[in-house]
């Protein structure tokens, strides 16, 4: 489903060059559940910006099924965005809108009509433990209620890919461990999941792929992975 082929991404600051990634190589397949892991710096957020086409790679090929990601064009990017939900640190949820009103924003940017949004959206946001507080607007929810409608609008349209970046990273270890659960409940569903994240805990106690990076180097992929650096 997924192959970065010699991914290498070069920044230039101040009239100096900082390598992020250099010759990256890996293929991920599809219905997998793999972490990439690695200190800050170590690489992993660009991983996620030149999968979802954000930036480009200085140098090798991106493929996501039959699309060549560094080659497409900026308008063609909205479609092929459709096939991946992406999970942030900070949920990126509009404030003026209710957890039911954030998840239906992404089904009706895609010209769903309303007797189906109006279906889908609270089977999904039961899905994530959230039937009772649809109506309420994120001032009004926790940290970990934020989160969960984040992974309820990342999933609303069925993606192949879930991204999960530092998605608990802001959050307590209760909440922590339910998102965790609510990662492989998608992964059970039939989405690729994607968690970047520098937990040794939650890595520890996934026992599933790992891909370890430092400094831009791919150091490690295992099949049933630790963390390690």
């Amino acid at each position: 489903m997924i192959t970065f082929k010699n991914v290498s991404k070069e920044y230039r600051q101040s009239g100096r060059e900082s390598v992020a990634l250099d010759k990256i190589t890996f293929k991920i397949q599809p219905n997998e559940f793999v972490s990439i892991v690695g200190r800050s710096g170590a690489g992993k957020s660009t991983i996620i910006k030149l999968l979802v086409g954000e930036e480009k790679p200085t140098k090798g090929q991106i493929f996501f099924g039959s699309y060549e990601v560094n080659k497409l064009k900026h308008r063609e990017l909205p479609a092929f965005r459709r096939h991946i939900g992406v999970i942030f640190q900070d949920f990126r949820l509009l404030e003026k809108k209710s957890a039911l009103e954030n998840v239906a924003f992404v089904l009706e940017a895609e010209g769903y009509p309303q007797h189906e949004i109006d279906d889908i959206v609270p089977q999904v946001l039961d899905l994530v433990g959230l039937k009772d507080k649809m109506h309420k607007f994120p001032a009004e929810l926790s940290g970990g209620e934020k989160q969960r409608v984040a992974i309820a609008r990342a999933m609303i349209n069925r993606p192949d890919v879930i991204i999960a970046d530092e998605p608990t990273g802001n959050l307590d270890p209760l909440n922590k461990w339910e998102v965790i659960r609510l990662l492989n409940k998608i992964n059970e569903l039939g989405s690729t999941v994607l968690l970047a994240t520098h937990d040794k805990e939650i890595i520890d106690s996934l026992d599933e792929r790992v891909i370890t990076l430092e400094n831009g180097l791919l150091v490690s992929d295992e099949a049933h992975g630790k963390f390690t650096v």
